[in-house]
């Protein structure tokens, strides 16, 4: 197998991983999210200490801690923070069709940050497929008598967590090491809090091999798929992963519909098509332009 193909395999891998862990947060509905999230963070700085301990790369997580960056590494902190607890509550409240709609137009809306930003110039279709995004929206806000606010929130949120991860010069690994560092204190703390009585009813872990067995998964379930899409990246066109990274809202939406039973109405079979069209308008211009840049001929 080739470098790309196994980087391909990976990525499918990494995809199928996040678009099935809503299985996941769906046997542990019972646990209120901020535990959930608690226990993810926690478990996922785990999984991170072991992988750059085994990659003797430990010694880079205190450089990264202990530099001007760390600012940068909190404030991803908090917005990665917030999107896994939006997507941990839409699971448990019934709402994982709306996420997956979330992560459908993130790439969107990453592609108006990089305009407001960055001044990154977009081709007419791109602008095309933003406009089609912003049409199936509103179609979703009339027929449902309501904005999609937790599609908006988890698109936006990840849409600036991928902002400020640029900014970070740092591998994908250390940085997101060093952003479960930054939290893993706050989650300490609303753990002892719920253990001991403070606030909720008493934590779920330790209670039953189960819960406790699936509250530690989490963390495996994090850091897993960064693990392989880390790889992939590196063997991998961007178009490729661009298209391959459908696959995690696509499985979203099918659990959702199929396993779930939430409700797909008359409005979301209107807007989501349209989501899916402006998709693969932009799918289409991003390989159109890598095709142009590919076919110029390199001076020397």
């Amino acid at each position: 197998m080739s470098e790309a193909a196994k980087g391909v395999a990976a990525m499918v891998l990494a995809c199928v991983v996040w678009g099935l862990s809503a299985l996941l947060y769906k046997a542990i509905a019972h646990v209120p999210p901020p535990e959930v999230l608690a226990h993810r963070t926690l478990w996922s700085l785990v999984f991170f200490l072991v992988v750059l301990a085994i990659q003797g790369r430990l010694r880079l997580l205190p450089g990264l801690i202990g530099s001007r960056a760390v600012w940068l590494v909190a404030l991803a902190a908090l917005l990665v923070s917030a999107n896994w607890f939006g997507y941990i509550w839409s699971v448990q409240n019934e709402r994982v069709i709306e996420a997956s709609l979330g992560y459908y137009i993130f790439p969107l809306v990453a592609v108006l940050i990089g305009w407001v930003i960055y001044r990154e110039r977009l081709a007419p279709l791109q602008w095309l497929a933003v406009e089609l995004a912003a049409l199936a929206v509103l179609v979703l806000t009339v027929g449902l008598g309501a904005a999609p606010w937790i599609a908006l929130y988890l698109a936006v949120t990840f849409g600036l967590y991928g902002l400020l991860k640029r900014q970070i010069e740092a591998g994908p690994v250390v940085s997101v090491a060093g952003e479960v560092t930054v939290l893993a204190p706050i989650a300490a703390i609303w753990l002892w809090g719920v253990h001991t009585g403070h606030w909720g009813t008493g934590g779920a872990f330790g209670k039953g091999w189960s819960d406790s067995l699936l509250l530690a998964v989490s963390g495996v379930a994090t850091g897993g798929p960064l693990m392989l899409f880390s790889y992939a990246m590196k063997r991998v066109r961007m178009a490729t992963v661009g298209l391959v990274q459908y696959l995690n809202p696509t499985l979203q939406f099918a659990l959702a519909a199929l396993l779930f039973a939430e409700p797909v109405t008359l409005w979301h079979m209107i807007a989501f098509p349209v989501i899916w069209a402006a998709l693969g308008l932009y799918s289409f211009s991003v390989l159109r332009q890598e095709r142009r840049r590919r076919a110029i001929p390199v001076a020397g």
